[in-house]
């Protein structure tokens, strides 16, 4: 059968080989987008001289462009599931009508913050945990990125609408396309020319304009099920507080996450200058890829648990969720071993400074300690958005990441002041620890409530 040409096959078709045929993809497709900031840092962390500063640098702006994408995930993550439930109710004018109303906000969000980003990038730097040594390297590549905002909205949002009516493939090229011509384009800039991190920068927003006007020419095209129309862009209450109640779960994680990232900045500033500030870069990249391999399964999974939970058909949307667990376990349990045994082979990958890769490597031990269990919150929290609960994805994301993980950012130094670098860095652990607890004690009550309204 054709990819997309009859959405029936999400509830006919046996489940493991359909999470295998979207999961795949949509794991492929998170992988190269996770390429476009991945593969910047590779290479500026390998810039003759000035490579650790402005590997620190960038990293520091990395709160910035996550606040980007999450108000991409705000109107992506919101509205495609809206629209995949209702595509199973055979309501595909409403389900149309998601999708148009999700591509004017995209673009209206896209455009006001790129004018706020060309106005306040340095005092956002300087706020967000920058040195006078490194806010110029940040400073640099924010000003280039700002510029293509609109299109990482338009890439990331809407591509959310591709996966959820089953074409997984055309998702993935979404990203493929463009992370390509980041990979090809970077060393160019960067070396080549001679343009250092605007280099990068720039790279990046040519790269994402490229994957914007294949997702729009998708999304305009005959092939998808929904379209945009045009007649249906200005947002009506309903449409709009469906958008946004289901995408605050995901926009939350996201921008707690940026949060977070300042209070870790600072700290480590604090207690362990640009050095312990470029150690978290290289660390939270590491964890990034590593969170990408769930999000990446649950992305695939999502139309068959949303379609099928409105068509009512509760033995798939458990069958679905079964699955999803299993693999989320064992992708983290496996990057947790190799973080484990080999973590100065995984941070020599983003710079060449001898120096940071020996201070950085054993924390890397520390930082992802309880890794392994961390599957299980990652396939719980994706299946709530899923279904449709947003109230509990979103209590999930602030238990670990605002009641744990801030507090503990700044009581964890004091409890230990003999090593507040090591202390800081235990702080991912114990949060992990307690936030998987929480969410699985949540999740075993809410889901066999969802499930039994099924019948």
């Amino acid at each position: 059968m054709a990819e997309g040409k009859d959405r029936e096959f999400l509830i006919t078709e046996p489940v493991g080989r359909l999470l295998m045929k979207l999961a795949i993809p949509s794991v492929l497709a998170q992988l190269i987008n996770m390429l476009y900031n991945m593969v910047d840092r590779i290479f500026i962390g390998h810039i003759p001289g000035e490579g650790a500063l402005a590997l620190t640098g960038v990293g520091i702006s990395f709160p910035i462009i996550v606040t980007v994408s999450a108000f991409a995930a705000l109107i992506g993550a919101g509205g495609a599931p809206r629209a995949s439930i209702e595509m199973g109710r055979g309501n595909y004018d409403r389900a149309e009508r998601i999708l148009s109303v999700s591509f004017a906000l995209l673009f209206s969000i896209g455009t006001l913050l790129m004018a706020l980003l060309l106005l306040f990038a340095r005092p956002l730097l300087l706020a967000f945990g920058a040195s006078e040594r490194t806010v110029g390297y940040g400073a640099s590549y924010l000003g280039i990125y700002a510029l293509g905002t609109v299109f990482v909205e338009l890439t990331l949002g809407l591509n959310y609408f591709i996966s959820a009516q089953g074409f997984a493939k055309t998702s993935m090229l979404s990203v493929a396309i463009g992370a390509a011509m980041n990979i090809v384009l970077d060393p160019i800039f960067i070396f080549v020319f001679s343009l250092g991190v605007r280099g990068a920068a720039l790279a990046t927003v040519i790269s994402q304009c490229a994957s914007s006007i294949w997702v729009l020419s998708f999304l305009l095209g005959k092939r998808t099920r929904i379209r945009i129309n045009m007649r249906c862009l200005f947002p009506d209450r309903k449409t709009l507080l469906s958008i946004l109640s289901l995408g605050i779960s995901p926009f939350v994680m996201s921008i707690t996450g940026s949060i977070i990232n300042v209070c870790y900045n600072s700290s480590f500033l604090r207690y362990g200058g640009d050095m312990a500030v470029g150690a978290m870069t290289i660390l939270s990249s590491i964890m990034q890829f590593c969170a990408m391999l769930p999000q990446g399964f649950g992305q695939g999974t999502q139309p068959i648990i949303s379609y099928n939970y409105g068509a009512g058909r509760r033995d798939r949307v458990v069958m679905a969720f079964k699955r999803l667990l299993a693999l989320d376990i064992s992708v983290t349990s496996i990057v947790w071993i190799i973080s484990f045994f080999f973590p100065r082979m995984l941070v020599s990958i983003f710079t060449s400074n001898e120096e940071l890769i020996s201070f950085a490597s054993p924390y890397l031990r520390v930082y992802m300690g309880t890794l392994f269990i961390f599957g299980a919150q990652m396939a719980c929290q994706n299946t709530f958005v899923a279904i449709g609960n947003a109230k509990s994805s979103i209590m999930v994301a602030v238990m670990r990441k605002i009641i744990l993980i801030v507090p503990l950012i700044y009581i964890m130094p004091l409890v230990m002041p003999s090593d507040p670098v090591l202390a800081i860095f235990l702080v991912e652990p114990i949060s992990d620890l307690g936030s998987v607890l929480f969410c699985v004690t949540l999740f075993f009550f809410q889901f066999r409530k969802a499930i039994r309204k099924l019948g």
